[in-house]
């Protein structure tokens, strides 16, 4: 994901009731990035980083980036004239956001996101990479989109019964809560947070025919479910079990119990293997109790 697939994907998403109030009357579909160069700003250095830049033209308060020492401003555009960036000052992005920024920086990311994981998923629909190792589900989201993206579960394939059928997350077609699910929140009651809001997707994006395919489908989806993450950007990453942990983690273990609980940095994620929730597993509890009393300790921090 780059700056351009960003700028473009944001062009699609403004609308007038993200420009600054006091200035929306002036908002056009002909001029899309007025009055939104402060949530953008925001958003552009929440994925590249780097800092936030201020400047004022023609007398309006202006927001861009700075990347590399390199102006970056996707909302230039808005302005009939060439702008003078020379004489800025760096922003502490936290004075920028004003409880009315931050209710529109916070739209604006979430319709972002949708956005990107919706084109994403386009690509998995017309994926055939697997052939005729996976079954297709008929809906086409493969992530579940939670409250929020601070923490985002990793499963290891969807399951023939579970929330690509029943549309809903940890319940199976009856919408009946999954066993595992039943074992995840009482994991999840320590670090005080529900599952049903939390972000959620598999390592397979398909549903495999036989479990033997796993191995495979987990290689040919890699680098989907990579973008999926770099498009959340997850303060967290919880890998459910030995797949999706083999699948994200740039180095060989032997037994899987050496990496549950242990914190990992791949590509700028901080990742933590736990035991699959499983009933079947009996470690799907107790394994993984010590493992959430040290996060809690963590997320307390």
């Amino acid at each position: 994901m780059d700056i351009k697939t960003i700028q473009k994907a944001l062009l699609e998403c403004y609308t007038k009731e993200l420009c600054v109030p006091n200035v929306s009357e002036d908002w056009t579909e002909s001029n899309k990035c007025f009055g939104m160069s402060g949530i953008t700003a925001l958003i552009v250095q929440d994925y590249f980083g780097g800092k936030i830049g201020k400047i004022h033209v023609n007398g309006v308060s202006h927001y861009f980036n700075i990347l590399n020492d390199q102006v970056v401003d996707l909302t230039a555009s808005q302005f009939d004239s060439e702008i003078d960036y020379t004489d800025y000052e760096i922003m502490n992005r936290d004075l920028i956001l004003t409880e009315n920024t931050k209710q529109r920086y916070e739209s604006l990311k979430k319709r972002l996101i949708k956005k990107l994981l919706t084109k994403v998923d386009e690509r998995v629909h017309g994926c055939k990479s697997c052939g005729k190792l996976v079954e297709k589900f008929p809906n086409d989201a493969t992530v579940y989109l939670g409250k929020n993206h601070d923490i985002v579960l990793v499963g290891e394939a969807p399951a023939n019964n579970g929330w690509r059928k029943s549309h809903k997350l940890w319940c199976d077609v009856n919408g009946k809560v999954l066993p595992s699910g039943v074992i995840l929140q009482r994991l999840f009651d320590i670090i005080d947070r529900n599952i049903f809001d939390t972000t959620f997707l598999e390592s397979v994006k398909c549903y495999p025919l036989e479990r033997k395919s796993l191995k495979t489908c987990s290689k040919n989806c890699k680098d989907i479910m990579l973008e999926q993450l770099k498009i959340l950007n997850p303060k967290l990453v919880i890998t459910l079990g030995k797949f999706p942990t083999r699948n994200l983690l740039d180095f060989k273990f032997n037994k899987f119990g050496d990496v549950v609980g242990k914190l990992y940095e791949v590509d700028g994620f901080k990742v933590l293997p736990i035991y699959h929730p499983s009933p079947i597993s009996p470690k799907s509890y107790k394994g993984n109790l010590p493992v959430f009393m040290k996060l809690k300790e963590y997320m307390d921090q």
